[in-house]
């Protein structure tokens, strides 16, 4: 599939060659040739997959949204803070992006606390006041979990209360409009067909929701932007089924916390522009961060216990539900979310109010400990891993991870960022028992890295790429995944697909490369 002049410029081997030297090479030199040409052919034939993807889209018309700078200015001036310099670029990015008449395809990657919101909030703000032909353009917004959307809408309201844009909630079994019209500073719980109706007619400007926002009945008048939370969390067909949602194709704002390194970002969103927020806003405090042995386990407890005394609140993750069964030979020994709460109400923490959390309990209990959480109903909340993306409890500024050994660093990273969302000092402290090297290097790397786009770059390196996110997170090879510890290769692949895509648009010359890129196509994000 590879166009020979394209191997005679990089001095790859042929098909045939590579398939002899990959299985019995004569020496260091044929093994590593060969490994080079499949990388690079994995990672071309995605560029091409992407690149004809972003051209199919390009050929739909953008809707127009002039820049209007004392609107926008007007918009910051009810935040209490002050934007930071990268979240001011980022919109930059978008305003550019959104009147240049071609639908807008960027991933916008910010650190855990960076500000993405806001950013999406000025986007939303930009299209809602825009009317085309007397009808407003629309925005739509989709987050992963239904507690995330609700955190979304909460933010929203408070966002564009006394402004004429009305917003709709839509999830599994919620559908809410704001303002009410009874307490305009309030939302209201509608039915479904009347959220509907009114989104039908141009009356909702904003619609935030789960996956509910792409379903069959989800008709819009005018939608002009589409805004993914957790980018990687939805496929290429999610966002396409956004895109089919109006005859004109919506610009696409999609936003990860989960840095990942610039080489697998070029790779796997080649369809998209990056941008990144690499600052945070002013007054945060680096999480103090520290691998906890169980000699200084005491101390750990009585450093949480005087931020509780404070009047602070405390997370505590554990890598599994329930207590392992004993009788399985190799159960996983490892400390349990609904033992370990028991134990600290018991010991530890006696006397503080303790909440405990985990995947089985049904989602309206789920949602009552997490709205008890935020009122300081609860002052430590024991849980699994479901609370890495998107809870936001500024009072907390503790965060326990026990077996930390057993997590990614980017989930680690995430964790830590649950108690970064305030100008208190907070502290994550990394519980582990391991005594191997490897661990105890990658968390290491935890306390030393200054932000998480340096993480996922040591992750890398430290790791193997093939392990780092996996065959079964990204759905690249390990010998692709190996090679993108080189950019110099990642953009040379990505350069050659977009010359040679210049000249065969629809690669009527290059009938295997056709093949091959269309099967780059099932690279999937879960």
């Amino acid at each position: 599939p590879i166009p020979q002049e394209i191997l005679k410029k990089y001095n790859l081997p042929s098909l045939a060659s590579s398939l002899v030297y990959i299985h019995a090479p004569k020496n260091m030199k044929q093994a590593q040739a060969s490994r080079k040409r499949f990388a690079f052919e994995e990672i071309f034939s995605i560029q091409i997959s992407r690149g004809i993807a972003r051209r199919i889209f390009n050929s739909k018309k953008g809707f127009i949204v002039k820049k209007n700078e004392l609107l926008s200015k007007q918009f910051l001036s009810r935040f209490p803070f002050t934007p930071t310099e990268a979240q001011l670029k980022a919109f930059d990015h978008i305003s550019t992006d959104f009147s240049s008449g071609m639908p807008m395809m960027r991933l916008l990657e910010g650190d855990v606390g960076s500000g993405k919101t806001l950013v999406a909030a000025l986007a939303a703000h930009a299209t809602a006041n825009v009317r085309e032909k007397g009808m407003p353009l629309q925005v739509a917004y989709m987050a992963p979990t239904e507690i995330l959307a609700r955190q979304h809408f909460e933010s929203f309201c408070s966002y564009f209360k006394g402004t004429d844009i009305n917003i709709g909630l839509i999830t599994g079994k919620d559908a809410r409009k704001f303002p009410s019209k009874i307490d305009p500073a309030s939302h209201t719980d509608i039915s479904r067909t009347q959220l509907l109706k009114w989104l039908s007619e141009g009356a909702i400007h904003i619609l935030i929701g789960t996956h509910a926002v792409i379903g069959e009945k989800v008709k819009f008048s005018k939608l002009a932007l589409a805004i993914i939370d957790e980018q990687h969390r939805f496929g290429t067909n999610q966002r396409l089924k956004l895109a089919q949602k109006h005859t004109h194709a919506p610009h696409f704002l999609s936003m990860t916390a989960t840095p990942i390194p610039r080489s697998l970002a070029l790779t796997i969103y080649g369809d998209l522009d990056l941008t990144l927020l690499d600052e945070l806003p002013v007054g945060r405090k680096k999480v103090a961060t520290e691998i906890i042995v169980a000699r200084n386990r005491d101390s750990m407890y009585f450093r949480a216990k005087k931020e509780l005394l404070a009047g602070h609140q405390a997370f505590v993750v554990c890598p599994r539900i329930e207590e392992p069964d004993p009788e399985k030979e190799l159960a996983l020994s490892a400390r349990s979310t609904i033992a370990e709460g028991k134990r600290l109400a018991e010991k530890e923490f006696k006397g503080f109010r303790i909440a405990i959390l985990h995947s089985k309990i049904l989602p309206a209990e789920k949602d009552r400990i997490m709205r008890d959480f935020s009122l300081h109903k609860y002052d430590i909340l024991v849980s699994t891993s479901v609370i890495e993306v998107g809870v936001n409890i500024p009072n907390a500024t503790v965060m326990i991870i026990e077996g930390a050994e057993r997590f990614g660093l980017a989930q680690l990273h995430q964790l830590r960022g649950r108690v970064a969302r305030s100008s208190d000092q907070a502290y994550c402290f990394l519980a582990s028992d391991s005594k191997t090297a490897e661990a105890n290097k990658r968390l290491k790397a935890l306390t030393e890295a200054k932000n998480g786009f340096e993480l996922a770059e040591l992750d890398l390196s430290i790791r193997g790429a093939g392990e780092l996110s996996g065959n079964r997170q990204w759905g690249l090879s390990d010998v692709a995944m190996e090679a993108l510890k080189n950019m110099r290769l990642v953009e040379a692949a990505r350069e050659e697909a977009r010359t040679l895509l210049d000249a065969d648009p629809t690669l009527a010359n290059h009938k295997a490369l056709a093949v091959r890129s269309h099967t780059s196509n099932a690279i999937h994000f879960e």
